[in-house]
């Protein structure tokens, strides 16, 4: 099943076709810089029940070596059931468009990536008829951008530093890199980056890392994660406000609100829930009556 990482690994080749060629070099592969790009179905289903889809599709044309296409799979485990899979995507894509067609599998983590770099030999033992050999991006082979002017001269690369490494230690001095690197970025560049970025990390602690500093770095962007930032920001606010409100209602009337309740209150973010315990507080004589059925 598709989750937001798995997302982001092959989207942002879709958002930013060129990466591949500047990827390649960084794999060891000299890929041609692209002319132009055009994202192709990734539907690869035949007329029978079997459904198969690539993750991401993209045919790339060149001035010097002609067009090629370019199949992204984003792999988050090991999984032998793909070396088939993936067989078959080559042989299809072949068939169909008669075009030289590479594909990508990008990992998250690197015991991952080292499994789906082997080559793997299909067919009878005695006489395989070919030999499966993706190109892979990983942890293992990605270089950790955690320079500013690095991340500014390439943000598509840096974002996917980002992801690949969402797992590293380190994973922080990449994130702060790339959000320095996007305050001289227009908004129609920078606001792509921060959401691919945010569905990279997935649920990682490195995706709080990267709310912190896309609130703080880059404030003045109207980005959905942004505005999602912002509002929960007036939210704790509004809550805390509450709270306040609460807890001095309650001292004026001479309720003894014992710590753990007064924590409670103090901690509570559910501004619905506070309003229902300010109109209990208005008669209540303890700070059980506040909470009863909750």
């Amino acid at each position: 099943m598709a989750n937001a990482p798995h997302e982001a690994m092959h989207r942002i080749f879709q958002e930013y076709p060129g990466l591949f060629s500047r990827l390649s070099e960084v794999l060891g592969v000299a890929f041609p810089e692209p002319t132009t790009t055009e994202i192709l179905t990734n539907d690869l289903t035949e007329n029978q029940p079997l459904e198969r889809r690539v993750d991401t599709l993209l045919r790339i044309e060149t001035e010097r070596d002609g067009p090629f296409l370019l199949a992204v799979e984003a792999q988050g485990r090991k999984d032998p059931d793909k070396h088939a899979s993936w067989a078959y995507y080559f042989s299809y894509l072949l068939a169909k468009y008669r075009l030289p067609t590479t594909l990508l599998v990008v990992c998250q983590d690197r015991a991952t990536a080292e499994w789906a770099a082997r080559p793997v030999p299909l067919g009878a033992p005695q006489w395989p008829v070919l030999t499966l050999h993706p190109l892979v991006a990983g942890p293992h082979n990605i270089p950790l951008v955690t320079d500013v002017a690095e991340a500014r001269k390439d943000l598509a690369l840096a974002t996917l530093s980002a992801i690949t490494h969402a797992d590293n230690p380190d994973v922080g001095a990449i994130l702060k890199a790339l959000s320095t690197a996007l305050r001289d970025a227009p908004e129609t560049i920078a606001n792509p980056i921060v959401e691919l970025t945010a569905q990279g990390l997935g649920n990682r602690p490195a995706a709080q890392q990267w709310r912190n500093l896309v609130a703080v770095d880059l404030s003045f962007y109207t980005s959905p994660l942004s505005e999602e930032i912002r509002d929960e920001g007036r939210a704790l606010g509004e809550a805390r406000g509450q709270a306040k409100s609460l807890l001095m209602m309650l001292d004026l009337r001479g309720v003894v609100i014992p710590d753990e309740a007064r924590e409670k209150i103090t901690g509570c973010v559910d501004t619905e829930l506070l309003d229902r315990w300010f109109t209990r507080a208005a008669t209540a004589t303890s700070a059980e009556e506040i909470f009863a059925g909750e």
